[in-house]
């Protein structure tokens, strides 16, 4: 049976990415700075660096994996520390290269972001616009792309510019949003609310990750969901299908967003340059090429993947809050400034 390398195992999309597969009847070999009790047949999990050539040359010399899913990655509103964020998504991946070539691992699968641009689009943006990004972690996910193609003479890797990731267990940001929503307060809108921004369903990119062991050649891809909504459509669904008593409040966009970046230069805000930028933006990809190249296909709408992502907060609330040493996603982000906010709305 197939045998995969997956780094990032322990966080929010690793672990739905491994729980697929070991079903699938694969053994799953996990590297991950934070620690990972998940039990399964066929499942072994490192706690470590993947800059960490000890570790690595243990784990490659054990196995010989038929490809590599590499989701590991920090995130610019976790790690204060930038050179470390930028030693663990950029160095990370190179690291990861130079083992799949020692080791004559041909194949990785790797997770690029939208946040590649921090600009409004009016049209559905191609892999072929060029990137802009503003932020260190845009620029970490785009340097790790650089060095994907620069070793694609000796390895196969297929690279998903992937949007908000979202299923069961989707917090960081979102759970603040879903605290708003659970306690019926009135969420705070930057602008009208008409702007678009796409989401991606966490197992219909778990489907492109097996579309993409079939390749064998090196190529971008956009991934995203169909028919994306605005966000007072989107919002105003998981209210009303979860019965909450929330109310959208619209607040002008410019004056917003000035306080925004503010208060993230003062460090009372978890919304960096990124999310100030695009909060009121429109983004979606066009995701054609993987339509008709990888010949793959959506299934759940942002509104659908929302709500479910809402549902899961609301039944394990208690437990969630009391989680530690657990990854980004798979906690809620803390509110700063936010939480004045919240108790003013």
């Amino acid at each position: 049976m197939a045998c995969y390398l997956i780094t990032g195992g322990a966080g929010f999309f690793g672990t739905i990415l491994k729980q697929h597969f070991l079903k699938k009847g694969a053994t799953c070999i996990s590297v991950d700075l934070e620690p990972d009790d998940f039990k399964y047949p066929n499942f072994i999990a490192y706690q470590g660096d993947i800059n960490d050539n000890n570790l690595m040359e243990d784990i490659f010399s054990k196995y010989q994996f038929d490809a590599i899913f590499h989701c590991a990655a920090l995130l610019a509103h976790v790690k204060k520390d930038l050179k470390k964020l930028w030693h663990a998504n950029v160095d990370g991946t190179e690291n990861v290269c130079k083992f799949a070539v020692k080791y004559n691992v041909k194949k990785i699968i790797f997770i690029s972001s939208n946040c590649l641009w921090a600009q409004n689009f009016d049209k559905p943006v191609k892999e072929t616009e060029i990137p802009n990004p503003v932020e260190i972690y845009g620029k970490s996910k785009l340097e790790g792309e650089k060095i994907l193609f620069s070793y694609k003479e000796k390895i196969n890797s297929i690279i998903f510019r992937s949007p908000t990731i979202m299923d069961e267990g989707r917090l960081g940001l979102l759970g603040i949003l879903f605290e708003f929503i659970d306690e019926n307060r009135k969420l705070p809108m930057v602008g009208d609310g008409r702007n678009y921004y796409q989401f991606i369903y966490a197992k219909d990119l778990v489907k492109a990750f097996e579309l993409a062991l079939a390749t064998d050649y090196t190529d971008i891809f956009n991934i995203g969901s169909d028919d994306v909504k605005t966000f007072n459509e989107v919002y105003e669904y998981v209210i009303k299908k979860s019965g909450s008593k929330s109310k959208l409040v619209h607040f002008p966009r410019l004056p917003m967003i000035w306080a925004m970046k503010i208060c993230f230069w003062l460090g009372i805000s978890p919304l960096g340059p990124y999310q100030y930028k695009m909060i009121a933006s429109n983004f979606v990809f066009d995701t054609t090429k993987i339509k008709e190249k990888l010949g793959f296909s959506p299934t759940l709408k942002n509104e659908e993947m929302l709500l479910r992502a809402y549902e899961f907060y609301h039944q394990n609330k208690t437990e969630i809050l009391n989680r530690k040493n657990v990854s980004a996603h798979n906690s809620v982000a803390k509110m700063g400034i936010i939480k004045l906010l919240k108790w003013l709305m």
